[in-house]
């Protein structure tokens, strides 16, 4: 497995795991077939596994710290959405912030958690309030580094005011080029790695879905992407760019996440799926290397401009769907 390395000295995999998909988002998993596909990822040499807190209400953490228990796997798990039986919230107070970590440290089996990032910056406490609180946690020998997700430019220069961030997460994929604007130079800029979320665009960069099973998932149902005029556009840029990975021996899927690492050694995506072949197949995309000459033929094909659908009207605030 390729390596990559992020902010704050932390060395990871090229490929992460993406784990939210286990317990929510994509319809109903089995945990025997998960913890399977889970020690596969870490068997195929897959170092980083990401969760959160507010995955499956607590059962996502609970079921990667069983299937990566005695093994010396990174774990990054994330505070700051809160979900209950009322509904969902966001919670950056830094008083409740300690009380997170031990709640997720426990349900993980862990001693420490290696990557504890801010899920969302909670808009009614100053981003470096929350950050104090979580240094506080490095300080204390529970917490290796520290991340923030789905931060504005200025907040995540707010956060590194504060303490080193490792990583910042974001969408990012070739279906999605906006943080190219703004947060990725931003981030590189400030030492912070990138951690692409959704790196095959929710799966429709797999080239697997048709208009008829695009929004077969509560993930996607309300994405306007997958949605009408948006989405048999989005499907034709797809076309291009499997037609591309034929000619290339690879999946549409491997070649969307070889381009993303193309972007340089501080990128790691972590791509998440329930099923151990196709985490295989994400992780055999560490091994393909795209040239200056390919990467222009794909940006031809399947330009930054050439897809359809704003995701923002529908992910910000993004406390009820997204990573």
């Amino acid at each position: 497995m390729r390596m990559q390395r992020l902010g704050d000295g932390v060395t990871v995999s090229a490929i992460g795991l993406g784990c939210m998909g286990f317990s929510q988002g994509y319809g109903a998993a089995d945990d025997a077939e998960s913890t399977a596909a889970i020690r596969a990822a870490y068997e195929a040499g897959i170092t980083v596994f990401d969760t959160a807190m507010s995955y499956g209400l607590g059962h996502n953490e609970r079921l990667v710290g069983q299937a990566l228990a005695e093994t010396d796997a990174l774990v990054a798990t994330k505070f700051g959405i809160v979900r209950t039986d009322a509904g969902v919230g966001l919670d950056g107070k830094p008083e409740n912030v300690r009380g997170y970590c031990e709640a997720s440290l426990a349900r993980l089996g862990r001693e420490v958690i290696d990557v504890y990032y801010l899920h969302r910056v909670d808009p009614q406490v100053p981003v470096a309030e929350t950050v104090g609180a979580m240094a506080e946690l490095v300080s204390a020998g529970k917490v290796r580094h520290l991340g923030i997700s789905e931060a504005s430019p200025e907040q995540l220069r707010a956060a590194v005011a504060v303490a080193p961030i490792a990583a910042v997460q974001f969408e990012w994929s070739m279906l999605w080029r906006e943080p190219e604007r703004d947060i990725v130079p931003v981030a590189r800029e400030l030492g912070v790695g990138l951690v692409p979320y959704s790196p095959l665009g929710r799966g429709l960069l797999t080239a697997t879905l048709d208009a008829g099973t695009a929004a077969d998932a509560d993930f996607r149902r309300h994405d306007p992407r997958f949605q009408g005029e948006h989405l048999d556009e989005n499907l034709a840029q797809v076309a291009a760019l499997r037609e591309m990975a034929a000619r290339l021996g690879i999946s549409a899927g491997q070649l969307a996440l070889a381009w993303l690492l193309a972007q340089g050694p501080d990128v790691m995506p972590i791509p998440g799926s329930r099923r151990a072949a196709r985490i295989l197949e994400n992780a055999a995309a560490a091994a393909v290397e795209l040239g200056a000459e390919e990467l222009a033929v794909l940006e031809k094909l399947v330009p930054a401009d050439g897809w359809s659908g704003d995701r923002t009207s529908f992910a910000v605030p993004s406390t009820t769907r997204g990573a």
